[in-house]
């Protein structure tokens, strides 16, 4: 019973993207120059015991440490600097495919959150701080999590002033706040624990980050073969300003009625 409560309890959450909206002289930089369109936040629920699955996910970083086979400049550079964690965006082609195999064999469900990025919005909603935009994310990812269990840790990638705690709360601040608009009256008697973490200390976290590149594959370039992979571990993705379709929750995807597809890959005519 305590492990099934220890799981149950858990979430661990990381992003993909950038929160970065201007280049020089303060020209918008959206889209341009390896700048992203969007920025998404991922969380991860495990149902399996959590223990069991940091050790597949370190045992695959073991190997990469040590077979030759993989070691290639910048894999031997992580290696020296920070220890080997896997990271899908600089991961080697070879090291993706095994840790997806990986994934599949893993009973967990995703959720993620995606911030189509706009200068009207960050300057106005945002207040033109990254934190904010980060903290807004967060609060929708957050909103429905309040009513189920007495408590929830949230394990975060450690991401500078957006996961500072006062930011983290802001960000359940909010989450409360939408919560209420939603469901008047309802108990909200989930307390919610923050553990900001690095990624080269928990392979969870390393977990979310897969799901979460993922899911910036469909979004930035309209790649779905990663996403049709692991589809039925991906529970909900909210395009979340994606007004166009906030009519019958069109903006909500799930894996079987409303599935992503390359039509989701962001136009840069959309800015």
């Amino acid at each position: 019973m305590g492990k099934h409560k220890l799981m149950d309890f858990h979430r661990f959450l990381d992003e993909a993207g950038d929160t970065t909206f201007y280049g020089k002289g303060k020209k918008n930089s959206i889209g341009t120059n390896g700048v992203s369109n969007v920025f998404i936040i991922g969380m991860i629920k495990i149902k399996d015991p959590l223990d069991e699955v940091r050790n597949k996910i370190n045992a695959l970083q073991e190997k990469i440490i040590k077979d030759e086979f993989y070691h290639v400049p910048s894999v031997l550079k992580k290696i020296n600097n920070t220890g080997y964690y896997l990271h899908a965006t600089d991961d080697l082609p070879e090291v993706r495919k095994e840790m997806f195999d990986i994934i599949k064999t893993i009973n967990c469900s995703f959720e993620a959150v995606v911030g189509r990025k706009s200068i009207e919005r960050y300057e106005t909603k945002h207040k033109g701080k990254e934190e904010y935009f980060y903290a807004d994310l967060l609060s929708h990812l957050l909103k429905n999590k309040l009513s189920k269990h007495k408590k929830l840790v949230l394990h975060i990638s450690e991401r500078g002033k957006s996961t500072k705690n006062h930011n983290l709360e802001l960000a359940f601040l909010k989450a409360k706040q939408r919560f209420a608009n939603i469901n008047g009256n309802k108990e909200m008697k989930t307390n919610v624990v923050f553990n900001v973490n690095y990624p080269t200390k928990d392979p969870l976290l390393n977990l979310a980050d897969y799901f979460c590149w993922t899911i910036q594959r469909v979004f930035e370039k309209g790649e779905i073969r990663y996403y049709n992979f692991i589809k039925e571990q991906i529970k909900l993705v909210i395009d979340l300003y994606d007004s166009e379709k906030y009519g019958n929750w069109k903006n909500y995807y799930d894996n079987k009625k409303n599935p992503l597809t390359a039509d989701n890959k962001i136009s840069p005519l959309k800015h």
